[in-house]
């Protein structure tokens, strides 16, 4: 604010902006975009425009309306960017598993529409209830056997038996969870609140060997009980995706924690020991591995094999799926064949879930994957910002490790569709189909959120002091 007094300006302090109007233009277009690309679907399905369409528009635009007049009002300097973003990635989920469903005698989309509205109502009690997220740092160890709970109730449940050779579900009756999406950011706390106590230990007490700085063997206690989990997780649920999020998830924390490329090593090491052992005793490592390899080692023979969980002679679909994967990203091309007009239907049953990345590949191609690719890097960065805008160290850690969770979960997934590494079994986030996955994505949206109010907060006004005169800029 200024104000004119003829030849002189005189400057008064200005409150910082909070781009909440910009949020909210950003958001129309994270509703449009999926609106046009649903229309898009059933014009090419139907030759029509989906009767549904104007429903669905305005289904996505109360729930993102809603979630930003909650930021508005509990969290009025968060980052205008996340939530635009994180409604475009829903949105374009939901439209993809609107085209899927002309494929699959299973209508998926209503029901992906109203895990999406959980996962917002998630993010509503989040803005509402979480005032400050220093407060999380207060369940540091509570957090770690909340998350060890979670991630091993899946054996203690007698219908949670094997799903296509993974043991990652509850089911009770119709209803399904998968508690290892909910333990990744549990896990974050814990890992962001024993790293802020821990991390000088961990980053001045240490041995040189070879000409780095290894961490003593007291310290090296963390690190190991986390490699022991990951690799407990990998032999009693076979949950590859899981082991490996885990594990890389504390090596980046403890890195940027500690600063040492020793721990980067130390990590390397062990993450590779274990995927030795466990590869090598473990038949469903194997015949993933396998599949990375030679994915067409079985194309002319029939489609059976080996897989834990498929009985003799049903078709293998992790073989298939892997071969027709390479295919969809062959046949899209740059452009892809347009939305509706690919063949999904070939991945078979993973193709709403592991494999929904597919049919972007072929109906979008090259040029769409990148477009999605941006969208996610710019989620994450926007995460990696907010830890160095943050003020707190707690704060800095906990962004770091949930924007890294998304990271290593995109290329955990897009690797393993790709055939850069073995596939792992996990869900795309926002996009594939899963309640778990989406209502735990919107979690770790809303608490980024809260620590980009925080550091992008205005410091408070200083108290006024009656001896000191005020000091006034004047511009000239």
């Amino acid at each position: 604010m200024s104000t004119n007094t003829g030849a002189t300006h005189t400057i008064t302090p200005q409150g910082a902006p909070n781009r909440r109007n910009t949020e909210l233009f950003m958001l129309g277009f994270a509703v449009l975009v999926p609106v046009f690309a649903y229309a898009n679907v059933g014009m090419a399905e139907t030759g029509t425009v989906p009767p549904g369409m104007l429903t669905y528009g305005a289904g996505l635009g109360a729930l993102a309306v809603v979630a930003h007049l909650m930021v508005r009002r509990y969290a009025p300097y968060a980052d205008p960017l996340m939530l635009p973003l994180a409604t475009l990635l829903n949105g374009l989920g939901l439209v993809l598993i609107y085209r899927l469903d002309y494929d699959d005698s299973t209508a998926s989309a209503p029901s992906q529409l109203m895990y999406s509205a959980l996962g917002v109502a998630l993010f509503l009690g989040v803005m509402l209830l979480l005032r400050d997220h220093r407060l999380l740092q207060r369940f540091t160890y509570i957090s770690m056997v909340v998350a060890l709970l979670l991630l091993i109730s899946p054996l203690f449940f007698p219908r949670s038996e094997l799903d296509f050779g993974a043991r990652i579900w509850i089911r009770i009756g119709s209803f399904s969870i998968q508690p290892g999406e909910f333990a990744k950011i549990i896990i974050c706390i814990f890992f962001a609140g024993y790293l802020m106590v821990r991390r000088d230990a961990l980053a001045l007490a240490s041995r040189r060997f070879l000409g780095m700085y290894f961490p003593r063997g007291r310290d090296l206690g963390p690190i190991f009980l986390v490699w022991v989990l990951s690799l407990m997780i990998l032999v009693f649920e076979t949950d590859l995706g899981s082991s490996l999020l885990f594990f890389g998830l504390f090596v980046v924390m403890l890195y940027v924690a500690t600063e040492r490329t020793s721990w980067i090593v130390v990590g390397l090491l062990l993450s590779a020991a274990g995927a030795f052992v466990v590869g090598s005793i473990e038949p469903h490592v194997q015949s993933r591995v396998e599949d990375w390899l030679n994915p067409f080692h079985d194309w002319d023979n029939d489609v059976t094999g080996p897989t834990p969980g498929v009985p003799d002679g049903e078709p293998d679909h992790l073989v298939g799926q892997a071969m027709q994967a390479l295919y969809s990203f062959g046949t899209g091309g740059v452009l892809g064949t347009g939305l509706g007009q690919g063949h999904p239907e070939l991945i078979d049953f993973a193709m709403k879930s592991d494999f929904i990345l597919t049919t972007v590949g072929e109906e979008l191609g090259v040029a769409g994957m990148m477009a999605l690719f941006l969208i996610y890097a710019l989620l994450i960065e926007r995460g990696l910002r907010t830890a160095i805008a943050a003020r707190d160290p707690f704060g800095k850690l906990l962004a770091v490790g949930l924007s890294s969770v998304m990271a290593l979960q995109v290329f955990v997934v897009a690797g393993g569709v790709m055939g850069l590494i073995p596939l792992t079994g996990m869900t795309l986030p926002f996009l594939a189909q899963g309640g778990s996955s989406v209502v735990t994505n919107w979690a770790l949206v809303a608490i980024l959120m809260k620590i980009s109010d925080n550091a992008r907060r205005p410091a408070p006004a200083p108290a006024p002091n009656p001896d000191v005169e005020e000091t006034q800029v004047v511009r000239l």
